[in-house]
């Protein structure tokens, strides 16, 4: 008998979980295309609706941690892009698509075309910053390629009157949206390049949808740009609007208004800047012909010192010094001779031998009174000194102690008693006193 086949039993939830796994592990993230119905917008932030197409539909759901980046608000009827991977409700057992992303269908493929574009001409140079020219400071006549009929070329006209109103604009008129509008301003930038009537060209349009805004994403239209031979500035849309022409042109503007900014300068600030050119104009000039001036003066100076006339005053006024030199020179040289005679006569006068001899005698007097002050200095100092020997001798003899009151025990041997222990009863002992002397008998002691 045979052994019947081991069997596998799978829950319903096991089945739906792995056939999640499935569908998770085996199909990447995907974009479809389709028709919004049954769109639900719940509490809890979740949107639930269906996309659909001519064959099939398929139940989608986006979680409200989602659906802040939908760039559309879902509505029956729409046609859409969603992004997301597909999955399995497994409390249903129901096949179901998250969305991760939504956007209008038509709004999507224009991106994708503008994404496409923009790879494409980038890779061919068009928008590399090498190639850039740069604007005019100050151009003769700016060109205006935009519609005469929008607010754009108002609100340049405007700028442009109030910040260098002498600037003639010379304007392109063109379709700015329409299926006509890329082809009218290709052909006005190359009208505009070839009849170089302008130094620099503004292409302008208001603010508006992509779709809108579409004929300045034409491939016709950012190849123009760069086949100018004049410097394009482009000021399309507002500052979150983005183009080929962007791209393409020298430089981009935020708006029309910004691109009027950048193509004149501001004429009160050139005013100010010509009058401060003026002013150091003025101060370097004063300076040159205050500098030629002090030469053209000096130069005077110098012809007039050397005219002869100069000359011959200089000459007499020298000999005149010469002159006075020569005669304070004589009378220096004969007053040092004369002092000189005075000074050997008073040598003479001092070597005679009378004054020689007055200056011993002289002399012999000072040493004899300085020989008789120093004996007698002597005398006074040794007598001093011998009068204070006295003086300490007798200050520490032994008789002085005695006139105070004081005596001298000695025994019968001559010696000094110093202690009741060095006699006995009936000794005799002797007693020297300041005056005299004494004998006694020890008849007690005490201690």
């Amino acid at each position: 008998m045979s052994t019947p086949p081991t069997r596998d039993v799978y829950s319903v939830s096991r089945l739906c979980i792995e056939a999640n796994l499935v569908l998770d592990g085996g199909l990447p993230a995907v974009w479809l295309e389709g028709e919004l119905s049954n769109v639900k917008r719940y509490p809890s932030g979740h949107w639930y609706f269906t996309v659909k197409d001519e064959l099939s539909q398929v139940s989608c759901t986006m979680w409200k941690s989602k659906t802040y980046r939908a760039r559309i608000a879902p509505r029956d009827g729409l046609r859409v892009l969603v992004y997301g991977k597909a999955g399995v409700y497994a409390a249903r057992g129901s096949f179901q698509f998250n969305v991760d992303y939504l956007e209008d269908a038509g709004e999507g493929a224009l991106q994708r075309q503008f994404e496409e574009l923009k790879a494409k001409l980038a890779a061919e140079g068009l928008f590399d910053l090498g190639a850039k020219r740069p604007l005019p400071a100050l151009p003769r006549r700016i060109g205006l390629v935009t519609s005469p009929a929008g607010a754009a070329i108002r609100d340049i006209l405007h700028i442009l009157k109030r910040r260098f109103p002498s600037i003639p604009v010379l304007v392109y008129p063109v379709a700015v949206q329409g299926a006509a509008a890329a082809g009218e301003i290709a052909r006005a930038l190359k009208l505009a390049s070839d009849r170089a009537e302008v130094d620099v060209i503004i292409l302008a349009r208001g603010g508006g949808s992509l779709e809108d805004l579409w004929s300045f994403n034409e491939e016709i239209v950012a190849r123009a740009i760069r086949a100018s031979k004049i410097p394009v500035v482009a000021g399309i849309g507002h500052e979150t609007d983005t183009t080929i022409a962007d791209f393409a042109a020298d430089m981009r503007a935020p708006t029309p208004s910004g691109a009027a900014e950048l193509v004149v300068p501001d004429q009160a600030e050139w005013r100010r800047l010509l009058d401060s050119h003026r002013q150091r104009l003025n101060s370097v000039l004063r300076r040159i012909l205050r500098g030629h001036q002090e030469r053209l003066g000096f130069l005077h100076r110098r012809l007039s010192n050397g005219h002869p006339r100069h000359r011959l005053r200089d000459r007499m006024q020298r000999l005149d010094d010469l002159e006075a030199r020569l005669v304070s020179a004589w009378r220096r040289n004969q007053d040092g001779k004369v002092n000189r005679l005075r000074y050997i006569g008073a040598r003479l006068e001092q070597a005679h031998p009378r004054k020689s001899l007055a200056n011993k005698q002289q002399a012999l007097q000072l040493l004899n009174n300085r020989l008789q002050r120093a004996t007698s200095a002597q005398l006074r100092q040794h007598r001093n000194r011998f009068e204070t020997a006295i003086r300490t001798l007798h200050a520490v003899s032994p008789l002085a102690t005695l006139d105070r009151g004081y005596g001298i025990v000695l025994n019968t041997d001559g010696r000094v008693i110093r202690s009741s222990a060095d006699v006995s009863r009936g000794d005799t002992i002797e007693a020297r006193l300041g005056q005299g002397r004494l004998r006694a008998t020890v008849t007690e002691q005490l201690d």
